[in-house]
């Protein structure tokens, strides 16, 4: 027999006390949704109307040649190709060196697994700006920076590994939550560690994989600092360096409609993600298997 579901009655004095909530929340929404409006609307109107304070009005109608102009032009395409490898990569590469190594982790009792884990959180608090330096001059000696190949895997090679120690706190902190039983049932049908971990207990943490993949993406494709000191050609620049250097051209082509558009452009993607992911991140952060 099922049991009925309690509904709330309507609190007075409780919604009083979440008032102050409910006011943050909803100017945070406002001012976010009017400063992508404006954005949004600016990209499809000209400087002149931009300047004149007009950009919300459309009088001179919809410029669509903006995003044309900002796709081709402005190389958005070849940036954004740039950013899609690296992402992409990265995240392929980081879940298949995490994710065994945070569920052995999370599972196996070694000497040195507490100083592993130690040492992983206390990478997580070192700021890049203290390790960029000696890496740079450690890259530059190696003359790595001269080629382009070889300077796009050092992107890769530095994008995977800042991203490894989050990632790997994620998804051990996800495998501990998933049940023993699992493996004791595969133990008993005669699966090896190594086999149980892919046939099964890999499936079971999609939730939290599809997470911080996610997570993985958009920090990657929103990087700029390592990038900037890195990536030394234009056939390597990811998005955020690219639109830099966009927004230093305007003071020389002036064209502002052409920028916000190419942010806008930008922007999308990671916006889309969200939209369509949201509950996949959701599921991943509040997720898991039956405690073992």
């Amino acid at each position: 027999m099922s049991k009925e579901k309690e509904i709330k009655k309507f609190s007075l004095k409780r919604e009083l006390k979440l008032a102050p909530g409910y006011l943050i929340l909803t100017l945070w929404v406002l001012f976010t949704f009017v400063l992508i409006g404006w954005v949004i609307a600016a990209s499809f109107s000209t400087t002149r109307e931009i300047f004149a304070g007009d950009a919300l009005k459309f009088k001179t109608g919809l410029h669509f040649e903006n995003y044309v102009k900002a796709w081709t032009s402005q190389n958005v395409s070849g940036i954004m190709g740039h950013s899609l490898v690296y992402a992409t990569i990265s995240c392929i590469a980081l879940i298949l060196v995490c994710a065994p190594a945070a569920y052995v982790l999370s599972r196996f009792e070694f000497i040195a697994n507490k100083t592993i884990q130690t040492s992983l959180v206390s990478a997580m608090g070192v700021p890049m700006i203290m390790i960029v330096l000696p890496l740079f001059c450690l890259i530059a000696r190696m003359n790595i920076l001269n080629s382009i190949s070889l300077n796009r895997i050092t992107l890769l090679f530095l994008y995977i590994g800042i991203n490894v120690p989050y990632t790997t706190i994620f998804l051990l902190a996800f495998f501990s939550n998933l049940s023993s039983a699992y493996e004791q049932a595969a133990a008993i049908d005669g699966c090896s560690p190594m086999k149980t971990f892919w046939l099964i207990m890999f499936p079971m943490a999609q939730p939290g994989i599809i997470t911080v993949s996610i997570f993985n993406f958009i920090n990657v494709w929103n990087e700029y600092f390592i990038s900037l000191i890195f990536a030394n050609s234009d056939k390597l620049r990811p998005i955020a360096v690219g639109l830099y250097s966009m927004i230093n051209s305007m003071r020389y082509t002036g064209d502002w409609a052409g920028m916000f558009s190419a942010v806008t452009i930008v922007f999308l993607p990671t916006f889309v993600l969200y939209i369509f992911l949201s509950e996949k991140i959701i599921a991943g952060i509040t997720g898991g298997g039956l405690k073992g």
